[in-house]
């Protein structure tokens, strides 16, 4: 019994193992033909996908080629016209060149035949001429050169008299038009377009903590130093002057607004081109409103009120100007109070005097940019700003160019001079003021008829007595010409001196 069921066991296990090989067989074939099924059908759906791909790919690339091709079409065509209409330009022009060059061949041969009628016009005179001499020479039995040396000899003694006498007369004839455009033509030149030799007076100094702040500012292959100067318009100088950096340029209010940029800088530490830019843009509002303070600070200081905005900010700009060295904001300020005490004496309007006195160098704040003389240009602008017409006038009439219409634009005439005249006021030592004045004076006595000669408003005129027994009155005006040009070719001063030349007639009798 045992063995018959360990038998039967046995042999239902080989039976079950067979089975379960046959099953596992026959689903193991059944996957494998699912995945062979499943690749084939990947295979076939990657094939008609790379297909359609392909056909993609082939129909852009055509489009691309046709678009290509459209394009350079395009561009061939233009280039045709474009030859094609430089070559007419081309046709028109040798076509009027050669019409040209056959008006120049018939201008050259009527020239040419104009020159021949010339000639043979000139022989027939000279003939003429010597015939006439000879006729001349056999009636008067006198030769050409004695009659030449006659005539020479009788000009040469009523020369002189009529030369001076012309002299005058074209001076008096052209004297109210030179003294409108020359009064102060070279200062004003020089004070609005600077050059090389105001240099000394053109430069500021920045104190730096450290010589190793130099290498800083110059940044990178030079690009902080070229960003700053490109944006200021300022020369940086680093040299070995040690912890100091110069600052070089023409323009004061440039210079101020590089000068307050790189300070800014040197405090903040950050230096590079964006930096540099925020804080230029920093500088030039900050001297935007120091120079509108300074312009308030001044109408406030005389007593001026309700100027334009605009007026307000060009008096500020004076504080940057100079003439010969005095800052033209104080020399304003110091006329507005001459002319304002002044009026005050002659029982005018202060007031009116002291805004004119303020205002009357106001065309000096406009840079080089601006044509025109500053008195000029200064009278526009008051004009344009609604000033009085009283106003306008006396900046116009300050330095004599148009005539004074009110006793107000005579004050501030002599306000201004009184400013600028005074010793020391402008840029000259009293020692060469002295040896200027001295120099002057003898210039003068260095001539023969010159009596006494006295220098007046601080070297800007010369009195001259003569001897009216020596010099008349138009050889008066001969000596003043002769006197001025030595003065220009031995002197050295600024504007222009006045060259008064006095002779005195008197009539002495004797009773007996």
């Amino acid at each position: 019994m045992d063995v018959l069921a360990i038998v039967l066991i046995i042999v239902g296990i080989a039976v079950g193992t067979g089975v379960g090989y046959l099953l596992r067989k026959s689903l193991a074939e059944a996957k494998i033909k699912s995945a062979e099924h499943e690749a084939e059908k990947i295979i076939q759906e990657a094939q008609e996908k790379g297909k359609s791909l392909k056909k993609e790919k082939v129909l852009e690339a055509k489009e691309e080629i046709f678009k290509m091709k459209n394009e350079s079409d395009r561009e061939a065509k233009e280039r045709r016209s474009e030859v094609q209409r430089l070559e007419r330009r081309i046709l028109q022009k040798e076509e009027n060149l050669d019409k040209k060059i056959s008006q120049i061949e018939m201008k050259e041969e009527d020239l040419k035949r104009q020159e021949q009628e010339i000639v043979q016009t000139r022989e027939k005179i000279d003939d003429l001429s010597l015939q006439q001499v000879a006729l001349l020479e056999k009636i008067s039995g006198v030769s050409t050169e004695e009659a030449k040396d006659i005539l020479l000899q009788k000009v040469k003694d009523e020369i002189q008299h009529e030369i001076a006498q012309m002299i005058k007369d074209v001076e008096l004839q052209a004297k109210e038009e030179a003294d409108k455009r020359a009064r102060e033509v070279v200062t004003q030149a020089i004070q609005r377009c600077a050059a090389d030799h105001v240099s000394e007076s053109t430069v500021s100094v920045v104190n730096l903590p450290t010589d190793e702040m130099k290498g800083r500012i110059i940044g990178r292959e030079g690009r902080n130093i070229r960003t700053l100067e490109t944006l200021t318009g300022i020369d940086l100088i680093i040299d070995d002057t040690p912890e100091a950096v110069i600052l070089s340029g023409f323009d004061p209010i440039r210079r101020e607004v590089a000068r307050i940029a790189l300070e800014k800088l040197i405090v903040d530490g950050r230096i590079h081109p964006a930096r540099i830019e925020e804080m230029v843009e920093k500088a030039r509002h900050d001297v935007d409103v120091q120079i509108r303070e300074e312009g308030e600070q001044a109408a406030f200081e005389v007593s001026v009120h309700g100027l334009h905005p605009e007026l307000v900010k060009m008096l500020g700009r004076l504080k940057f100007r100079t003439s010969y060295g005095q800052n033209v904001l104080k020399h304003s300020i110091e006329v507005a109070h001459l002319a304002g005490i002044m009026a005050s004496e002659l029982s005018l309007d202060a007031k009116t005097a002291k805004r004119a006195g303020l205002l009357h160098d106001i065309g000096k704040a406009l840079d080089h940019e601006t044509e025109g003389p500053h008195v000029v240009n200064g009278a526009e602008l008051a004009k344009k700003f609604r000033e009085t017409p009283e106003i306008v006038n006396a900046i116009g009439a300050h330095h004599g160019d148009i005539e004074p219409q009110t006793l107000v634009a005579v004050l501030i005439q002599a306000a201004d001079a009184i400013s600028a005249a005074r010793p020391g006021a402008r840029r000259e030592t009293l020692e060469a003021y002295i040896k200027r004045l001295e120099k002057l004076e003898d210039i003068a006595d260095s001539f023969d008829g010159v009596d006494k000669s006295y220098a007046i408003q601080a070297g800007r005129e010369i009195r001259i007595m003569v001897k009216p027994d020596k010099i008349d009155d138009a050889t008066a005006t001969q000596v003043a010409r002769e006197i001025v040009k030595k003065i220009e070719q031995e002197l050295e001063y600024p504007g222009q001196i006045k060259v008064t030349v006095i002779r005195e007639t008197r009539a002495v009798e004797y009773a007996k």
